[in-house]
This record gives C-alpha cells, sequence and structure tokens, in this order.
C-alpha cells in the first residue's frame, strides 16, 4: 500500500505523472498490466503521448497564467490519475482500496504542496521552485513505480 500512497502524493503535485510513471513501468514489465486500458500504455505511442503531457504539465506549471493545483478540475485529474495509478500498484486484493487511498492522498497533499510552493515562490520565484517540484515528483513517480530500478537494500522498504 505504500506505493499507492507514494503514487498520490505525486499526482497531487502533477496530475498527469502517475500515468508516465505506470507507463514507464508497465513497458519495463515491473507493473503487469492488469487493469482496464493499462495495455495500452505498454504501447511506444501511449508512453510517450504520457511522458508528453506530464511534461507539458511541468512546463505550463511555470507559467504565470497557471492555474492552482487545488482548482476543481486540478483536482479531479489528480483524483481519477491517483486512484488509477494507486490500483495499478496494488496486489489483486488491495486495488479498490488502494485507489481510494491514492485518491485521498492526492486531495490532501494538493492542498499541502499548494501551500508550501506558495510559501517557497515568495522567497525563490515561479520558476526555481517549480523545477525543484518536478526533479522531486518525477523521480519518486519513476522510483514508486518502478521499484527494481533501485539498489536492492532500498527496496526492502517499499
Amino acid at each position: 500500500m505504500i506505493r499507492s500512497l507514494l503514487i498520490g502524493l505525486v499526482a497531487g503535485q502533477r496530475g498527469i505523472a502517475p500515468l508516465a510513471a505506470i507507463a514507464v513501468a508497465t513497458r519495463r514489465g515491473s507493473v503487469p498490466p492488469v487493469l482496464p486500458l493499462q495495455g495500452l500504455l505498454k504501447r511506444p505511442f501511449f508512453a510517450s503521448a504520457a511522458a508528453a503531457l506530464t511534461a507539458a504539465e511541468m512546463a505550463g506549471d511555470k507559467m504565470k497564467s497557471a492555474p492552482d493545483r487545488i482548482e476543481p478540475a486540478g483536482l479531479a485529474v489528480r483524483t481519477v490519475t491517483a486512484a488509477y495509478a494507486g490500483a495499478a500498484l496494488a496486489p489483486r486484493g488491495e486495488r479498490v482500496s488502494a485507489a481510494m487511498a491514492a485518491a485521498g492522498t492526492a486531495l490532501i497533499s494538493s492542498y499541502i504542496g499548494w501551500r508550501l510552493r506558495c510559501a517557497a515562490m515568495r522567497r525563490y520565484g515561479q520558476t526555481k521552485t517549480g523545477l525543484v517540484e518536478d526533479a522531486i515528483v518525477l523521480g519518486t513517480g519513476i522510483v514508486t513505480a518502478n521499484p527494481d530500478l533501485l539498489p536492492s537494500r532500498f527496496t526492502a522498504r517499499i
């Protein structure tokens, strides 16, 4: 369940990033394609599309006109992608509870992340704080979905 909670944290900051992380994991074979439409993420076109949408979201986040992550549409996207990715990372009997936990984590972390980012932006600006946030989110998402990328001494805890 920890992986589902972590992917919920990722979704709370960048709504599309969980889909890109699951696409990478599905293509690598780290996550079996067990959910509806997850088999599409094994295909290069759809995996690339998820990565491109994540990159566009990250680039858009640096624009002054970017909406806050706590806007209703943003929260809806974060909830859906967190639930989907959380279920994909969970064992068969835990998928519903993992989806709910990931979605809840995404909603809560959206508000917390927004407050932290607002505070950091006052001191460091929108672009710098966004780039740091992107690096943390992308790294966390990829490693959460692909724990085999880490040395084995770390994955025993995930």
